[in-house]
């Protein structure tokens, strides 16, 4: 349904959602437009069931929307988001005088089905390090990738978390690097001496790639703006591609990576935590499954009585 075919009181409390979202939530673009197009799909369900105001919706509008989305064959992870997205706009329609009763409130999130993700074992992160500073021979682009690779499997930083990276976000003298991460909540990440000797190299050949509005970004495309996910997300599946036996990962395969050997080396739990900026304990757990998962199949592998 379009915005001018929405009734009006649709349209109103979706433009204010939308509105708080960005403006008092400081969510990400993404996200928005994530929440937004979830309840773009509500308004339209609802309206042709005859709920023409937000205000009327209850329970069994939104279960028959959920059941709606689940007879398309949305995935459980995409009913769950949408679940969460009705659930925290209901409660907004409360908060800000819009409803008198929170219909989402009593709305079940499906159970979500968490895959363990592939992860590169140490020996093949080392193959991947040595193959892409071989590649560098002091290429001023070679080596920058080699310091983004450096650095993600460092710090386990999102991507979106490492294009944002100003040149003064890295401290030196403490081999810490300040990262705003979701919500603009910062957070500051070590790193070790690999990654600091390549952010130094890269640093010595940045001058090369930088043009007049290249301003303060650590990382620099070709044309010496401020790089872009997409392009680190190309060159880190392109460099994947040179280990021999390897998952086909991106950055986030590299932040996955990073977490499961800081368990299994003995990180804590709240230590990875908090290094990868998760708001929650449960999203960290589920480096515990990899590395347990990982742990049986190499006894499966190794043990003689297995």
């Amino acid at each position: 349904m379009s915005a001018s075919e929405r009734s009006p009181a649709w349209a109103d409390a979706l433009e204010a959602y939308e509105r708080h979202l960005r403006s008092e939530r400081g969510l990400s673009e993404h996200t928005v437009r994530a929440y937004t197009g979830d309840l773009d799909q509500l308004s339209s369900h609802a309206e042709a069931l005859g709920v023409r105001d937000p205000s009327a919706l209850d329970l069994r509008a939104l279960r028959s929307f959920l059941a709606a989305q689940q007879v398309r064959g949305r995935s459980r992870s995409t009913l769950s988001r949408r679940a969460a997205a009705v659930r925290r706009f209901t409660a907004w329609m409360v908060r800000t005088g819009r409803a008198d009763e929170d219909a989402g409130a009593l709305l079940v999130n499906p159970r979500r089905h968490r895959e363990l993700p592939a992860v590169l074992r140490q020996d093949e992160v080392r193959a991947l390090l040595d193959a892409a500073a071989d590649r560098a021979e002091g290429d001023a682009v070679g080596v920058r990738d080699v310091a983004i690779l450096e650095l993600l499997y460092a710090t386990g930083i999102r991507v979106g978390e490492l294009c944002g990276l100003d040149v003064d976000d890295v401290d030196h003298a403490r081999s810490v690097v300040r990262v705003v991460g979701k919500g603009d909540k910062e957070r500051s990440v070590p790193f070790g001496r690999p990654a600091a000797r390549a952010l130094e190299r890269w640093l010595g050949l940045r001058g090369t790639l930088a043009v007049e509005g290249s301003g303060p970004a650590l990382f620099l495309g070709k044309r010496g703006g401020r790089i872009d996910p997409r392009t680190v997300r190309r060159m880190v599946h392109a460099r994947i591609e040179d280990v021999e036996g390897a998952p086909d990962l991106g950055p986030h395969g590299l932040r996955h990576t990073a977490a499961t050997h800081l368990l299994e080396g003995g990180a804590d739990l709240r230590s990875v935590q908090e290094l990868l900026g998760h708001a929650s304990l449960a999203t960290t757990q589920l480096y515990t499954h990899v590395s347990s998962e990982r742990l049986r199949q190499a006894y499966a592998q190794a043990h003689p009585r297995a």
